[in-house]
């Protein structure tokens, strides 16, 4: 079976979400997925989960906290490129059927890494695996690149009333 690229972007809930139920359906198929979380480095429900019930999918995080609404540090561009060494490693090494690339648009808007590193890197993969790149801000590169593009788009949140992240919803 041929393997896609996918993308999962806008400014609209749901963008990680939607990733993650494409993981649990493929390990219900008997597939193996990796999950590489750019710019997350904080706790999320979903890594409880998966440690606990779902073999099949290995998460990592390359991010070192949250600096979205402050500039990233020297340290946070380390942590990222790092992470994408490592997912070059893993996307070359034929392990995985699913790669789910977490917040790696946002990398690319905050210049964690740029979008030509990531296509080289895409440009290696083996023919039968399939990519999923979440994040807003997708940019033009990469909805080029992909070959399906959803847009999250956000036409109200209650956010805006004061409601804060809520465990087991969206953390």
């Amino acid at each position: 079976m041929k393997g896609y690229v996918q993308v999962y972007t806008g400014n609209g809930k749901g963008k990680t979400t939607a990733a993650l139920g494409l993981a649990l359906r493929a390990t219900g198929a008997g597939k193996k997925v990796y999950i590489a979380q750019y710019a997350k480095g904080m706790h999320y429900s979903e890594l409880d989960a998966i440690a606990q019930y779902l073999p099949n999918i290995t998460l990592k995080q390359y991010g070192l906290g949250c600096f979205i609404f402050n500039s990233p540090k020297q340290a946070d561009i380390e942590a990222a490129l790092a992470g994408l060494k490592e997912v070059e490693d893993i996307i070359t090494g034929n392990e995985y059927d699913i790669i789910i690339l977490d917040e790696a648009n946002i990398a690319i808007f905050y210049n964690l890494f740029n979008v030509e590193e990531l296509i080289n890197i895409l440009n290696k993969r083996n023919e039968k695996t399939e990519i999923i790149i979440t994040g807003r801000y997708a940019c033009p590169e990469i909805i080029e690149y992909a070959d399906l593009v959803t847009e999250m788009t956000e036409i109200k949140h209650y956010y805006q009333q004061g409601v804060q992240a809520r465990v087991g919803i969206e953390k």
